[in-house]
């Protein structure tokens, strides 16, 4: 995932009379040769026209129409104030047509395969008989739950919300990253970026034929409808959140308002004769789908954590009995473990008998001696990964790591070989950024959601997140990165199109 700082090249592009100077990776706005890609160049010429100071006022207008939204996320362990607007760029990344249906489809059938490996796992175990996914990797996860085995799900979706993080390489093609099944967050961000870069360019926005990503919320709640309504027509949804202290919390309450239903923390839930209730001004309400953003240990004392006062008590023997669905399904964590992602491929082969359409990025298992050696071997060229770990931490960054920080990794490697992967460094493709009032070129990946009920869904548009610091490729917005718009075309550009 992670490659050095590559040498500038020569300017290729004015723009806002600077020199734009994407490096050797692949560029969103400018090929190889210099040129301004198609489905680029009505925003290229918007930019030109602007001067530094007008693109710095209308970077200032967003990021105050951020804070006065309360758009926050929280960084745990800072020692200033903890609570900031993401870092947000008002330039939108552009992904054409036919790119995006490739995309589109790719993500579809990962999510398909991945739902029918969850029903297996927690099943039959098929595919661990036949050998294709190891059983001790599976079963040994610290994300699998067995409390699920013999669980009916409905429409058998485990994972109602996925984000999965795309990246481009140096060759211009996409390839997953990893997935995020457990309590994937972001999409706050996407809906508020659109938002921001229709104010910020609104006649480039108009004319480009952009796929809206506004009806998210409608789609969200038609999902989480659609995996109670074989009891109830009209289920009762509530999003549960952990607490005002959570990093995401924003992004619970922003969900529940564009939903229009109930934010709940587990006080405000309780459980009689096995069916959830909602505690409300007018007495109890039954509860049929709770759209939880609650980490598994937290849902329920009895089940899981004991020490926990975040969950509810007796809430997973009301999911077990039927009366209540919780979305995403406890224990999907472990279709996302970072050991079983580099057997995606064989899953999708095994149960949809097709290739995936989007690659995997090659993994280094470290669980197996040949790979610990070869990774050992190479740690100044590899990024490692704890397999549980996510927000850019238990991370190592080999090309941009100290000798010492190196070696303190590689003990830890060889003391626990089985939680960690290793991955080549990707040169991830850059897209235009305003760096202190000039345009500068920084990398980016893509995180589109997926829902999954009844049918599965592809929002048409992602969250672009933002490598912010020079030379630097870790995106995560706990780790410095930043993020912005992304627009999904609705057709494609006509080459002969000049500004």
């Amino acid at each position: 995932m992670i490659k050095a700082q590559e040498p500038e090249t020569q300017a290729l592009l004015p723009i806002s009379q600077a020199p734009y100077m994407p490096g050797l990776a692949y560029d969103e706005m400018v090929a190889a040769n210099g040129e301004v890609r198609p489905h680029y160049r009505p925003l290229q010429a918007r930019m030109s026209t602007l001067t530094s100071g007008e693109l710095g006022d209308r970077q200032r207008m967003l990021e105050r129409s951020f804070l006065l939204q309360g758009i926050t996320f929280t960084v745990y362990g800072a020692e200033s104030s903890t609570e900031q607007i993401i870092p947000t760029d008002l330039f939108p990344r552009i992904i054409p047509a036919s790119e995006w249906a490739k995309i589109e489809a790719g993500l579809a059938q990962r999510l398909k395969a991945l739902n029918l490996f969850l029903a297996d796992i927690y099943g039959d175990q098929q595919i661990l008989m036949d050998g294709i996914v190891p059983r001790d990797l599976v079963l040994g996860a610290p994300s699998y739950r067995r409390e699920m085995q013999h669980l009916h799900v409905p429409h058998g979706a485990y994972a109602n919300v996925c984000g999965s993080d795309l990246i481009r390489g140096q060759d211009g093609e996409f390839a997953v990253l990893e997935d995020n099944l457990r309590v994937p967050s972001g999409v706050s961000y996407m809906l508020a970026n659109r938002d921001a870069s229709k104010r910020t360019f609104p006649g480039t926005y108009r004319a480009a034929g952009v796929r809206p990503v506004e009806r998210y919320p409608d789609l969200l709640l038609a999902t989480l409808k659609s995996m109670g309504n074989h009891w109830n027509s009209d289920p009762q949804v509530v999003v549960m959140t952990p607490g005002v202290y959570n990093s995401a919390y924003y992004e619970h309450a922003y969900l529940a308002r564009l939903m229009g239903v109930p934010l709940v923390e587990g006080r405000d839930l309780v459980v009689h004769d096995n069916i959830v209730h909602m505690r409300t001004t007018t007495g109890l309400r039954r509860v049929d789908v709770i759209y939880r953003r609650v980490d598994d240990d937290f849902i329920d004392p009895l089940a899981f954590r004991r020490d926990t006062s975040l969950g509810v008590a007796g809430l997973f023997n009301a999911y077990r009995a039927g009366t209540v669905v919780i979305c995403n399904a406890p224990g999907t964590g472990v279709a996302d473990d970072k050991a079983v992602y580099a057997y995606v491929p064989e899953i999708i082969r095994y149960y949809l008998g097709e290739d995936a359409i989007l690659p995997n990025i090659e993994t280094y298992l470290c669980r197996e001696p040949t790979q610990l050696s070869h990774t050992l071997a190479n740690l100044d060229k590899f990024v490692v990964k704890a397999v549980g770990a996510s927000g850019g931490y238990g991370m190592l960054v080999g090309p941009h790591a100290s000798q010492k920080e190196r070696d303190t990794f590689a003990v830890a490697l060889k003391a626990d070989p089985s939680n960690y992967i290793a991955q080549p460094t990707i040169q991830l493709s850059t897209a235009p950024c305003l760096i202190d009032g000039a345009i500068e070129a920084r990398h980016v990946d893509l995180r589109p959601f997926i829902l999954s009920g009844e049918k599965i869904v592809v929002t048409p548009g992602a969250l672009t997140r933002v490598a912010l610091k020079r030379g630097s490729l870790v995106v995560n917005s706990s780790q410095g990165g930043g993020s912005k718009d992304t627009w999904v075309l609705d057709g494609e550009p006509e080459e002969s199109i000049r500004p």
